[in-house]
């Protein structure tokens, strides 16, 4: 099969996304797949024109473009297949303030939240105490990513978030350990435990460096709790419209309680990211994982 493999682009997630695809790059070529790398940062103005010669395009992309649906949206305009969700799906999903409103209609328990698109008046104070989590809106793998204690901190991280051209999201602190559960198809995969090594939360450096952070997956909760996450994340994914696969974040409370965060439509995909993690706990290889995606992608194509 013709595969036209999608990465780069030029969002802060660049490299993060291009050392992904040239692990999916091999492992599909192994499967003997005709495996085109293309990146979107100097391919993008000819992306429908590319896409009408191949069989099928898998995306590997974080941020936008890529999450926010609009590579997604060219290529149903080339008729080409891909993995994962639609445009309409991908961008929700990635708008962390649209996803939580979702997640409230839906009665999925997420945490309060005060969204700033843009920078707030002089006068502006928060309306939720210290400590707060500061966020992009839309950014992934945990950039521009903070804890505040105090009013100093907050408006240095707002201040790194709006000079990057992006919008804000706060959130108050949970306690508690990070949970992930990858959708696959219809089916939950066994939820993945994270604890960080290299901080106190799960940032960027937790993610990407060598040892930053214990990973077991299934993760050690018991079946009850196991069966809740699963649940959840399959409702998530359902409410904001998804296909093929995603990611649920979660964190779990010292009172087992469940605070959904986000949920990822595109997820790392090397051998050791954490939806592979949870699918080889299924019983699923990494080249069997892409083929099912493949599969799931071409199904949804021909509907």
């Amino acid at each position: 099969m013709k595969i036209l493999l999608i990465a780069g682009g030029w969002s802060s997630e660049r490299e993060v996304s291009l050392r992904g695809a040239r692990s999916v790059a091999e492992t599909l070529r192994g499967l003997g797949h005709d495996v085109q790398l293309y990146d979107l940062l100097h391919g993008f103005d000819a992306l429908i024109d590319v896409a009408r010669q191949q069989d099928f395009a898998f995306i590997n992309l974080h941020g936008a473009p890529g999450e926010d649906g609009l590579v997604q949206a060219m290529l149903e305009q080339a008729h080409c297949p891909y993995q994962g969700s639609g445009p309409a799906g991908s961008f929700l999903a990635l708008h962390k303030a649209a996803a939580k409103q979702i997640f409230c209609a839906a009665g999925l328990p997420t945490a309060d939240w005060e969204f700033l698109p843009v920078p707030p008046a002089s006068d502006w104070q928060p309306r939720m105490p210290f400590p707060l989590f500061v966020k992009s809106n839309t950014g992934g793998s945990s950039l521009h990513l903070g804890r505040a204690t105090n009013r100093e901190q907050l408006d240095a991280l707002l201040s790194e978030i709006f000079s990057a051209g992006q919008e804000a999201l706060l959130e108050p602190e949970l306690r508690g350990r990070e949970v992930t559960c990858g959708v696959l198809g219809t089916t939950a995969l066994p939820p993945l435990l994270i604890e960080p090594i290299a901080g106190d939360f799960f940032d960027y450096e937790s993610k990407y460096a060598a040892g930053g952070a214990r990973e077991i997956c299934p993760a050690p909760i018991g079946p009850e709790l196991t069966a809740l996450i699963q649940d959840m994340a399959l409702k998530a994914h359902q409410a904001l419209g998804l296909s093929g696969y995603s990611r649920a974040d979660f964190i779990l409370g010292e009172d087992n309680s469940l605070t959904l965060l986000e949920v990822n439509t595109l997820p790392g995909m090397t051998g050791t990211s954490l939806v592979p993690q949870e699918a080889a706990a299924a019983g699923l290889d990494f080249g069997q994982l892409l083929e099912h995606l493949i599969e799931l992608g071409l199904a949804r194509h021909k509907k």
